[in-house]
């Protein structure tokens, strides 16, 4: 299928690339149906993704794998949040935050308290809230880019 994309223009879509977030994402809950597009030639080679929705072609949130942003990334989240999923692997769930690029970059922020969560078996998605107070709403990233594109020889 072929669908217009935010960042990307019309781009051919397989149907198995499809996300379904039942309840949306908070602030877009009419939003169900969603696809991850890379920036890099393929999803090992790009840092920042977009969950792309395919109900509002205007709704693209960048995203990136906690890892990039903290190691240590290891939220506690009650099962029952997580009952949209379905049946929940460690083979089969993969974790993303969602980034906030303002036009200052040095204050670019990731959600450290709200990530999202993907059951690639089925490919069903949630957004959850996590409720340790370790984890914030607007974490600053930009230095931990600067430093990681250093060791990376990108700079």
């Amino acid at each position: 299928m072929v669908i217009a994309t935010k960042h990307f223009g019309e781009i051919e879509l397989e149907e198995d690339k499809i996300l379904t977030f039942e309840h949306g994402i908070f602030g877009f809950e009419n939003c169900k149906r969603y696809t991850i597009l890379y920036n890099g030639e393929d999803e090992n080679s790009s840092v920042i993704s977009w969950l792309q929705s395919l109900d509002e072609v205007s709704l693209a949130l960048p995203i990136i794998q906690p890892s990039y942003v903290l190691e240590n990334y290891n939220p506690f989240i009650e099962d029952e949040l997580l009952v949209s999923l379905g049946d929940i692997k460690e083979e089969n769930i993969v974790v993303f935050l969602t980034l906030t690029v303002p036009s200052d970059l040095t204050k670019m922020t990731s959600n450290l308290k709200a990530p999202i969560i993907i059951n690639t078996a089925n490919k069903k998605g949630c957004q959850v809230v996590v409720e340790d107070p370790n984890y914030i709403v607007k974490y600053p990233v930009y230095e931990i880019f600067q430093n990681r594109a250093k060791e990376d020889g990108e700079c």
